[in-house]
């Protein structure tokens, strides 16, 4: 399957870009890098991307497990190299689950298979990045 995107430049350092879907993203980078600060920056946009991507996973396996919950959110943090090109060296991804009642087995089974089954890009990360899970239950 092939995918097609446009990056259209804007003004400054601001592009924007599409999507298959037909919906597109602003590009830009900081003040202090010669930007205006007003869209994400790429490379924050890729750890958007493999949060998301293992996001749609993990919620649509609870789906199909019945397991509700009353929060999720997944944390990306990742480390850049020292020297250009800078890229991401280590990414930590955190699944924080919320509810009164979790099922800690059905919850970390659905991140075990977005993990190590189902996003494509977890598995690009791989490719060039250490990459470190971490699940986090909060009862609430």
């Amino acid at each position: 399957m092939e995918h097609i995107v446009t990056t259209q430049w804007k003004q400054n350092l601001q592009f924007e870009s599409d999507n298959p879907s037909g919906h597109t993203v602003i590009m830009d980078t900081s003040v202090e890098n010669g930007g205006d600060g007003s869209g994400l920056s790429p490379k924050a946009m890729m750890l958007s991307s493999l949060a998301g991507c293992s996001g749609l996973d993990v919620i649509s396996v609870l789906n199909k497990m019945k397991v509700t919950l009353d929060d999720f959110k997944i944390i990306v943090t990742g480390k850049l190299t020292e020297v250009h090109p800078k890229y991401y060296q280590s990414v930590t991804v955190s699944y924080h689950f919320y509810g009164s009642k979790l099922d800690k087995k059905k919850l970390k089974k659905a991140v075990d298979l977005s993990v190590e089954k189902y996003c494509g890009v977890m598995e690009m990360f791989r490719k060039f990045a250490e990459v470190t899970i971490d699940i986090q239950f909060i009862s609430v």
